[in-house]
């Protein structure tokens, strides 16, 4: 997600500076001095109450209507009144799609109520019937999730709105910002994961609190 993400990213991080200057300045010289920067910034993106990035701005994220692996048209907007994880895949993106569809299938796993989970093409091209079904196998999301397709140009639009890089223009640029989207109930952008900070635990825990609200 080549802009927007970047962006989402850089106003999260703002955030937990943020609040991490406060919670420096409220302590005192002798203990300021003995904590690390990274242990004071985990501490202060903790006190958002959520594992992965706050996001500090209620967005609402782009709609979009495209078409599910059983051929069915699905709306962002018909998910509304739920939790939605949404993220961008392809079938032949190899371990970081992997490693995602992975996380996702182990936070299912502990969440006693399933979220919406929304999987958008980053490569239509290849995402044939059959090698997404090989995919959504492979990685145990089979009749879990929404794996979502349509034209080139629809799907064009989608990644403009969301500033994903497709994989036909780079793959690497792509895993670089391959990352998972949570959007509350209200449609509004969230928590944002990047991959290598991606847990079970984690994502588990921010869309409970996110079904708490």
């Amino acid at each position: 997600m080549r802009r927007r993400l970047p962006l989402l990213l850089a106003l999260a991080t703002a955030l937990v500076v943020a609040l991490a200057i406060a919670l420096i300045a409220g302590r005192p010289s002798s203990e300021r001095s003995s904590s690390s920067s990274s242990q004071t910034l985990t501490h202060a993106a903790g006190t958002s109450g959520f594992d992965g990035a706050p996001l500090p701005s209620d967005a609402q994220a782009p709609g979009f209507t495209l078409t599910d692996q059983y051929g069915q048209r699905l709306s962002l907007a018909d998910y509304r009144g739920r939790v939605v994880l949404l993220t961008f895949l392809y079938s032949h993106c190899g371990a970081t799609c992997i490693l995602i569809g992975q996380q996702i299938r182990g936070a299912l796993e502990e969440l006693p109520r399933r979220p919406a989970v929304l999987i958008v093409s980053a490569d239509p091209t290849t995402d044939t019937h059959a090698s997404v079904a090989r995919f959504l196998e492979e990685v145990s999301l089979s009749g879990r999730v929404r794996y979502l397709t349509g034209s080139l140009a629809q799907l064009r639009k989608v990644w403009r709105a969301y500033g994903v890089t497709p994989a036909s223009t780079s793959s690497a640029t792509f895993d670089r910002f391959a990352s998972i989207l949570l959007l509350d109930a209200r449609g509004r952008e969230r928590v944002l994961f990047q991959s290598e900070v991606l847990t079970p635990e984690a994502l588990s825990h921010d869309v409970s609190r996110l079904e708490a609200r």
